[in-house]
């Protein structure tokens, strides 16, 4: 196990640089937190750990989740919390979300960028529970002369993401602003008083050494998640490994935050598949398997009945795809419906299951299975990183990925079980009878949607390992509506607020692109709230 080097708070009056706010991470979360202090009249200063800014905000589609009524909204996002966080945070995400859109489309006026809304039955939440039908996507269309590209070579991932065309409408608002922005400053420390009660700064590692800057009134930790943190991962996921897809979050944030007190909520619930390994052990993430659209489980038998038109409309069937693939366990068997309602949200927790007889994971890896017909149909793999020293392209057709050996090849079936390293008659077992479903046109054992089943038939037959992987964690610390950082006791820290993903208000089921609407939600929150304050008195603090 390994943690980071963050250290305790340290009390001092001696700073290299004075602002009012100090916004620590430069995602959307950051951005907006800086863009909206700025707009209040802080001088604030936004600082990002690696040399490229945008976080795994920038890897996104883009899609900002939004509203049309806060009481639909909250009905749905109580639900999928499962009780989990306040009902107070949960109406502030709500209320946020019905004013999202215009407030998307200010900034894209600000700077001459085009907007899109995208609403209807397959645009709603992602489960049937009351409200569902409330929700839509904000987009950005196009900002005038930017090529994603050449602006952002750093980031891989789809064309058609619109990610990056959001993170340039934040950047070039903020250029307006006094906002001083200052890439590959990690954050390692946070400067507090005596008591160690409130941040009065922060401690910045830079090329050149440590910096102390003084925070005049406020800390907002916008740094992401702990995709990349495995202590955290070890204490607070019970599946491993569990590896990250895009960016570099450490959990600095949370370390600093509970440094000074904070308490922590649904550390266990993330946002994750399954993927690929790189077969070159240097390579730093995974690989997750390709995209798929979002589907409705049948309505339950206690569903209101406003919300029954919409939820029939966007069926299990009418929404899903053709999936070319099934996973089997370490013995060969198939286990878990492949294609849930929310395959990038809940797809890996099948997989966390303990064997405690053999004392391991026998899910994780798992093997997927498909055959040549599979294998043309489309790229299984589908990279998404923010780092510029990686980048890997998946190829059209998985040739690539057989030769390099991400995917093993054979002609037959107990072939390719020996290349997997998987009992041959088990195997065979389990494609026979997936075969029979699909001839039958229904998974009788885990409820496939059946307009995404696809036989197994055309030899050569392709396997490879897949493993439990998380594109952004949701847990961290708690905090009000006010988007203060609180204690386990219920007490506000003073001075110290998070916003975006650090601590996200989704504690269950998560909804898509609830996490963008989040990081706008609470940046416009947090970096107003820290303006508001008067600046502390350092002669009371000596």
């Amino acid at each position: 196990m390994n943690r980071n080097p963050i250290g305790s708070a340290v009390y001092t009056t001696e700073f290299d640089a004075t602002y009012d706010v100090v916004v620590v991470g430069f995602g959307y979360a950051g951005g907006i937190t800086a863009l909206e202090a700025a707009k209040a009249g802080a001088e604030v200063l936004l600082l990002e750990k690696e040399p490229v800014p945008g976080g795994i905000s920038i890897c996104s589609g883009g899609a900002v989740r939004c509203a049309e009524d806060a009481d639909d909204a909250f009905k749905y996002l109580k639900a999928t919390n499962g009780e989990r966080i306040p009902d107070d945070v949960v109406k502030l995400n709500a209320q946020g979300m019905t004013k999202l859109e215009n407030y998307v489309r200010t900034l894209a006026e600000n700077v001459g960028a085009t907007v899109v809304t995208s609403a209807g039955p397959d645009k709603a939440g992602n489960y049937p529970f009351p409200g569902r039908k409330t929700f839509y996507y904000t987009q950005i269309e196009s900002v005038p002369d930017f090529d994603p590209a050449n602006a952002y070579p750093h980031v891989n991932g789809k064309e058609s993401f619109k990610g990056r065309h959001l993170f340039r409408v934040i950047e070039k608002n903020l250029a307006t602003q006094d906002v001083t922005i200052a890439l590959d400053q990690r954050v390692v420390r946070l400067v507090s008083d005596r008591e160690r009660s409130e941040p009065r700064g922060v401690v910045v590692e830079t090329e050149t050494g440590e910096r102390t800057i003084r925070a005049r009134k406020g800390v907002v930790l916008a740094s992401g998640g702990f995709e990349r943190n495995s202590h955290f991962k070890e204490q607070y996921f019970e599946n491993k490994p569990v590896l990250p897809i895009a960016g570099k979050n450490e959990g600095d944030g949370h370390q600093l935050a509970m440094d000074l007190g904070a308490d922590l909520w649904h550390m266990w619930h993330f946002h994750g598949s399954y993927g690929f390994k790189h077969p070159d052990p240097e390579y730093p993430y995974a690989i997750r398997l390709k995209r798929f659209p979002d589907w409705v489980p049948e309505v339950p038998s206690n569903m209101v009945s406003e919300d029954l038109a919409s939820v029939e409309a966007a069926g299990a069937d009418q929404k899903a795809v053709p999936m070319s693939w099934i996973l089997l366990d370490q013995n060969g068997e198939r286990y878990m419906n492949e294609y849930p309602p929310y395959l990038q949200d809940t797809g890996q927790r099948p997989m966390g299951v303990f064997d405690p007889t053999e004392m391991a994971f026998p899910r994780n890896p798992s093997y997927l299975i498909c055959d040549d017909s599979g294998r043309r149909r489309y790229p299984l793999g589908d990279p998404i990183t923010n780092d510029p020293d990686v980048e890997y392209k998946w190829s059209d057709d998985n040739l690539k990925e057989v030769e390099n050996g991400i995917i093993q090849q054979s002609e037959t079936i107990a072939g390719l079980s020996r290349e997997l390293n998987l009992p041959p008659t088990k195997v065979e077992r389990s494609i026979d009878r997936w075969n029979e479903f699909c001839e039958q046109n229904e998974d009788e054992e885990y409820g496939r949607p059946s307009n995404s089943m696809l036989p197994i038939t055309e030899p050569p037959f392709y396997g490879a390992e897949v493993w439990s992987v998380v594109s952004n964690t949701q847990g961290g610390p708690a905090h009000d509506t006010d988007q203060q950082i609180v204690k386990a006791t219920g007490e506000s820290i003073n001075r110290l607020y998070a916003a975006g993903e650090i601590g996200s208000a989704y504690g269950h089921l998560y909804l898509a692109g609830a996490n963008i609407a989040e990081c706008f939600i609470a940046g416009r929150v947090a970096g107003r709230n820290a303006t508001s304050l008067n600046p502390w008195d350092e002669a009371s603090s000596l």
